[in-house]
């Protein structure tokens, strides 16, 4: 027989996992478009790139680096 608590704690993972099933349904999005604009050069054409786009995607690029990091504790964020 389930105590209030174990009701309570299994309720809990069940949201726990709908809200991480979401959040991971936007970042797979978010990853697709991504490649797609790299596949396009982010929309850059490459005669003409200039300082400001590569300066743009060196931005981008430190900050997916920043979450990649993260997730395999490299970096700063190793343990």
């Amino acid at each position: 027989m389930m105590t209030d608590r174990d009701v309570r704690a299994t309720r809990n993972q069940e949201r726990s996992l709908a809200a991480f099933l979401k959040h991971k349904a936007e970042f797979d999005a978010l990853l697709a478009e991504l490649q797609q604009a790299s596949a396009d050069h982010f929309g850059a054409d490459p005669e003409t790139v200039l300082w400001g786009e590569a300066a743009w995607l060196a931005d981008a690029t430190a900050k997916l680096k920043d979450i990649a990091d993260q997730h395999f504790r490299r970096g700063e964020y190793s343990t």
